[in-house]
């Protein structure tokens, strides 16, 4: 009886140890990118490192709400030497306004915010001539005639102020400018839930969705794994002058956030699933379709060709160019240091590059999208 037992846990000694071997081999296989079909993306981020185009680079690719694809390439610090992870916590500027845009969004489900009616009902700075007729929906489509940095000034409150003394370049919903209007949505949210944006943002989302690494302000822990920014042709190191994380500045709802690209195939899975992950619920189905169905009608839209815009998402329209992979109705969102992140309905798929660059004219058109895009959706199958 003795020597069974001794037997017995020998094997499930053995058992636990093969399981924890094959756990490690899969995701090491994940971090390096190994996966047979899916190892051209790993190769061609590789190439853009050694020919010193990008000091390193996150690539995810998800299908069937699973993770088929993670590798990490190159340094996330460069001068000291510090290899990029599979972790690693990147600035994702503008790909922070569709979380802003679902905070705001549960709210309209909520009855505390509105889509049509006017945002000086809840913020009396825009109740003027040239304001009154700013909806959230113009907001949100990028279509509000606001225009401008979306930088903050000073707190959220004091920002959406300032926005709402700037002068109107059109009037709201003829014409399509890029604009600081998600910021002005934060604030919105701010008055609407009696919360500060980082508080709602942490307990209705990050929190829920485990989120684990996406913030404001990185904790020692992050800030060690946060990959650096650099400019230049040599690659040189660059301050994160817009958002700084160890500046006391306020949260930005349009760029202000940090993540990972685990967190961000999250949320972007939550989106494809209809406003669900894992059991948690944060959107309604309709209201997900509402948020990634064409908005702006026919007006040139986003910054490629095939562009028209959701409530805070680029959605194409026209598959074209650099998008020429993705499925009519994929939408996602860019970032100015070369961040993105799309979730393609019809295939189920979902593609997130992370880099930290400086300088591209159009971080939606730029190489490193295309040839990470192009090679993954070839082997994503409908």
């Amino acid at each position: 009886m003795y020597c069974f037992s001794i037997q017995r846990r020998f094997s499930l000694v053995m058992f636990v140890v093969a399981v924890t071997f094959a756990c490690l081999d899969e995701l090491r296989a994940q971090q390096k990118g190994s996966n047979p079909e899916l190892a051209p993306v790993a190769a061609r981020m590789k190439e853009f490192v050694d020919q010193g185009e990008l000091a390193g680079a996150v690539t995810l690719v998800a299908k069937n709400g699973k993770i088929v694809h993670l590798n990490a390439v190159g340094w996330e610090d460069r001068e000291k030497k510090q290899a990029m992870r599979s972790d690693s916590l990147f600035s994702i500027a503008s790909m922070t306004k569709p979380i802003t845009a679902v905070a705001a969004l549960m709210l309209v489900e909520q009855g505390k915010l509105s889509l049509d009616e006017p945002v000086a009902k809840w913020l009396k700075e825009f109740d003027t001539d040239r304001g009154r007729t700013i909806t959230l929906r113009h907001l949100l489509t990028h279509t509000s005639g606001l225009v401008g940095n979306q930088q903050n000034v000073g707190s959220l409150a004091e920002t959406a102020k300032e926005i709402a003394g700037r002068p109107i370049a059109f009037a709201p919903g003829k014409a399509w400018a890029y604009s600081p209007g998600i910021s002005v949505t934060g604030r919105l949210v701010e008055v609407a839930s009696g919360e500060t944006l980082e508080q709602f943002l942490s307990k209705n989302i990050f929190t829920p969705l485990k989120m684990i690494d996406t913030t404001y302000h990185p904790n020692a822990d992050q800030l060690m794994r946060l990959a650096q920014l650099d400019k230049g042709k040599n690659l040189e190191r660059a301050d994160n002058w817009f958002l700084g994380p160890l500046e006391n500045r306020s949260p930005n709802p349009s760029g202000g956030l940090y993540s990972t690209a685990n967190d961000l195939f999250r949320f972007y899975q939550m989106l494809l699933n209809g406003g669900e992950l894992d059991g948690v619920r944060i959107l309604s189905k309709e209201m997900v379709a509402e948020m990634t169905r064409p908005q702006t009608g026919q007006l040139k839209a986003g910054f490629v060709p095939g562009s028209v815009w959701g409530l805070g998402v680029g959605i194409v329209q026209e598959p074209t160019g650099v998008t020429s992979t993705l499925s009519t109705g994929s939408f996602g969102h860019g970032g100015l240091y070369g961040t993105q992140a799309w979730a393609d309905p019809k295939k189920k798929a979902i593609y997130i590059l992370l880099i930290q660059k400086i300088g591209i004219v159009n971080s939606d058109a730029s190489p490193y999208r295309k040839a990470f895009q192009e090679l993954a959706g070839k082997e994503i199958n409908e």
